[in-house]
Parts: structure tokens; sequence; C-alpha cells
């Protein structure tokens, strides 16, 4: 299967990884042995998980990871210096030789973990740094950011993601769509990212439809055939129930434009009210056309709220349906209302606290621009070489690496939540169920535990060993295992302000190999 964006080839890469690749080819090492962990540091958001995402994309790269006739021209152009005998071995890549692990998408996940193991020859895996990045970084970055505003507005309401005219671009556009609905999203206004993955795909209309109609006398064609099969005067109807209602005094150009909106869409009629008054004109037009409609055996979907005091708005708006269903025996106070209007997350909270009658939410600035952390800060390590692991000192101990080939599990309690994740050296005894096992932090030897777990949960599987080992997967698969996720993840450690550091540890045997090997490559300071 080729990458959803062609731009996603070999060529998308940094131009220091093909001057590496030289530099391990003339040394004749290229095809030694490597391994490379791909994790992150720190959780983003100021919280304390991430998701990861983009494994898909990723598997189609590996699979057409080829550099073509055109590639190598112009590579030959910009290295004029490289032996031919480099460009004849790099026309010959791919990943036939490549092994590699990963999370399964849509994980929830915590820093040091590696979300990706790749093992192979050390010039290829160098090869794959840049693009298996970028195709991580930005997905796992975005499918955070949805779940968190899954999180914000809860399990019980609905998420549409608006955001592709405000997205970095076409590829941000798209990607966006695809992951905020990976991450608890609904559906997407994006045409391309339905066509393309299968979003639920959502609209109403704009302002701009609304305006320009200018009174009833617009409406050329007057009848609306009902759900019986039978033509009605459906302009009449309206009039009448406007008048029966008292609403003679609405904007009658907002009138006309519902009206024939209803005529286009009979069972997906969401009108925008705030375009002239929302509680003088709007919800009322909004009423005498859903009304007919009812009438006509249909059922409107609701109203949409894009400006103002949404809080107060949506009180009013469901006070008047309430009142005027009652008023005509009908179901006018179960149509939806949605919001939108450069809704973030603190937005959220704050209607929460003050109470709110919204059902759906249109997100799109803040949400596919991630603009209060515009980085997910993913790296890619070497761990291995040559079979001996390699270890990166820094002052900051943020920055240093864990050394050699691991694997991570999760300990889970007896409740059903998660404890801590646990990385293991590949090929030590893995914990298990019932049976209690002491945990380190990786480089502070007074914070450790011991952990008693009630299920063991292996983290990371083969997805790609010389081809594609792991079975494709639908993003709603995906979608509804970040969501049972969420649901089972304690809430203090999901929460936004404030939340509970969740554990990542390492065993013993690891834990004293680390240190054994800090201390080996650690230069020696000598005082005079």
């Amino acid at each position: 299967m080729k990458p959803t964006n062609q731009l996603v080839n070999p060529m998308l890469t940094d131009f220091y990884q093909i001057t590496m690749a030289y530099a391990y080819w003339k040394a004749g090492v290229h095809e030694e042995e490597a391994v490379f962990d791909l994790f992150f540091r720190k959780n983003p958001f100021g919280g304390e998980f991430a998701i990861y995402a983009g494994l898909e994309e990723k598997l189609r790269l590996f699979e057409n990871f080829r550099f073509t006739d055109d590639h190598m021209a112009y590579l030959k152009k910009q290295m004029p210096q490289c032996e031919k005998g480099f460009f004849d071995w790099l026309k010959s890549v791919d990943c036939s030789k490549m092994k590699i692990y990963a999370l399964k998408e849509g994980t929830i996940s915590y820093p040091r973990v590696p979300l990706i193991r790749v093992q192979g020859p050390i010039a290829v895996a160098q090869l794959l740094e840049t693009s298996t990045l970028t195709l991580t970084n930005y997905p796992s970055l975005m499918t955070t950011n949805a779940a968190k505003y899954r999180l914000a507005v809860g399990f019980d309401k609905g998420l549409i993601e608006f955001g592709l005219r405000r997205a970095q671009g076409p590829d941000g556009g798209v990607s966006a769509s695809r992951y905020s609905y990976m991450g608890g999203f609904d559906g997407t206004s994006n045409v391309l990212a339905g066509y393309l993955f299968g979003v639920p795909i959502r609209g109403t209309h704009a302002h701009s439809y609304v305006q320009s109609f200018t009174g009833v006398e617009d409406l050329k064609d007057h009848t609306l055939v009902g759900a019986d099969g039978k033509g009605h005067d459906f302009v009449k109807m309206v009039l009448e129930i406007r008048t029966a209602l008292g609403f003679n005094h609405t904007n009658e150009g907002e009138l006309a434009s519902f009206v024939a909106y209803a005529q286009a869409f009979p069972r997906g009629f969401l009108a925008l009210v705030d375009t002239y008054d929302t509680l003088k004109s709007g919800v009322p037009n909004f009423a005498c056309v859903a009304l007919g409609l009812f009438k006509m055996g249909y059922k409107p979907i609701g109203v949409r709220l894009d400006s103002g005091d949404l809080s107060y708005l949506s009180r009013g708006t469901r006070k008047m349906l309430k009142e005027i269903g009652a008023r005509t025996n009908s179901d006018l106070s179960k149509c939806l209302i949605l919001a939108s209007n450069e809704i973030n997350r603190s937005v959220l909270r704050s209607l929460r606290e003050q109470g709110h009658e919204i059902d759906l939410f249109g997100i799109g600035t803040h949400l596919v621009t991630c603009d209060d952390q515009p980085a997910m800060g993913c790296v890619y390590k070497l761990v291995e070489a040559k079979g001996v692991p390699r270890i990166k000192l820094s002052q900051e101990l943020s920055k240093m690496t864990i050394p050699g080939k691991k694997e991570a599990y999760r300990l889970i309690s007896e409740d059903g939540y998660g404890l801590l994740d646990l990385m293991i050296r590949v090929g030590d005894k893995p914990p298990e169920p019932s049976k209690r096992v002491l945990c380190h932090h990786p480089f502070d030897h007074i914070k450790r535990v011991y952990v008693t777990p009630s299920k063991v949960i292996p983290l990371h599987r083969c997805v790609w060993d010389g081809k594609r080992v792991y079975p494709e997967t639908s993003l709603n698969e995906s979608r509804d295992y970040v969501l049972n996720q969420l649901r089972n993840t304690r809430e203090d450690h999901l929460r936004d302000i404030n939340p509970t550091p969740y554990k990542v540890s390492v065993s013993e045997e690891l834990y004293n190999y680390v240190y054994h090997l800090w201390t080996e490559e650690s230069p020696v300071t000598e005082l005079k």
C-alpha cells in the first residue's frame, strides 16, 4: 500500500542522514547491525500522557522505501564528491533487512518508553530517522490533543473537527482530521479526510448563505415533498406557523434561507442562527421551519451557535425550544445545539463550570494547530551498535538514554488501572501476574517500588520483519481503542490541571546495567 501522501518517500529526510549514510558506507560499516529507539522525553500539553499514532503511515513508508532514478540524479548533483559505488548501494536500499517493533497504534504512552524500536543495518536505520519522526510527532501530538478535548467535554457530548481552513497547509489539515478522529472526535468538515479515511463528514451552512436571502420572495419554489411522498406548500405552512407563534418580527431573509435549506436537506436541517439576533430572530425562525418539517414527517437536527456568550445563548435557546415544543406538542426540545467560535479547552472548562445546554461542539483553530504546544518532541537515538549497548550521557538527566534493546510491560492493579510501565532488557524474564517485582526509577537509585500486578500487558510487538507483519487496522478500530483506554485510565493521570505523574520504571537488571554503563562511559574528573 502506498503512503497516503506522495511526499512520503526516502527523500523526505534531512540531508545529514544521507551524508552520514555515505560516511558509514565509506568506512565499510554501513551493513553493521544497530538499534535505535524513538521516544519522547516529556508529556505534551503539560499533561501526564500521550497517545502514539502514525504507525500505519510508517508501515506504508517502509513498504515503499526505494530511491528512484530521479532521486539518484538529484543526489549525485548535490554530492559530487561521493563515489559511484555509494549511489549504486543507495539505489538498492530497501527495508527488507529491517526489524521493527512498536506500540499498537493508539496506545496511551509515557516518556522514555520506546514508541518504536528500529533494528537493522545502521545506514538504513539512519536513513529512516527523519521520515519516521515526522510520521510520529504530529500524528501523536494531534491525537493527544483531540483526546484532551474529548476528556474536557466528556464522553456524552459530540465533537466535530472544523479546522481545515486554519490548518498548517493541506497536509496538516488532512492529518488533523484523521488523527482528531482517532483521538475521539466524532467527525470532520473535511471532505477529503472523509474520502480517504472514512471519517464521518458533517456540515451546515455559513453566514454568507443566510445573508444571501432578503425575503420570502427569493424562494422560487414553495413546495416540499413530505416523508409520505406527497407535495405540500411548505412556505405557506411555515408562514402560518410563524403567525400562530407570534414571530412576525423576525428577519425575513433569514427565515427564507432556513426554508430553502430545509427544502434542500429536509432530513439534515441544522441552521446557523446567529447571523442577526440569536434569540430574537434565529431561534424563532428555526422553530417555524422545524415545526413545518415535523408536520411533513421529518426530524430537524438542530441549531448552530457561532458567536456571543455560548453558555447564555445555549441556555436561552434550550429554554425557547422547550417552551415552543410544549406549546405545539412537538419534539422541538430534543433538537441539538451545536456551538463553534474559537473554542479551546479553557473555554470548554469554563462552559462546564457555568452550565450550558450544548450537545455538540465544532472545534477548529486551537485543535488543529495545537497552539499551546506546537511540537511533540520525539527523538530517535542509537541504543545499540554491533551488539554493544550504547548510552548518551548528559548533565541533564532527562536527555540521557536508556541503553540496549528493551521491551515494555504495563503492570495493572487489582482495580484494573495501570500502576506503571516497566522496561526490561530483551531476553530477560518478563514480569508475571501475582508475582512481586522491584521497579526502579531509571536514573535515581533512591526511587524504587515493589509491585505485585494483577495483570501484565506487553506493550511492544513486531510490526515489520523484512515485510509488514502488523495487520491493517481501520481508523475506527484505532479510535475505539483510544476511547476504551481513556475510559479505563485513572482520571487523575488524565486531568488537564495538576495531573498525577504516571511512573515509568526499569527492572533491577536493567537499572544495574544502566548504572554500570553510566560509570564506565562517564569520564572521571581529575582535580589538581
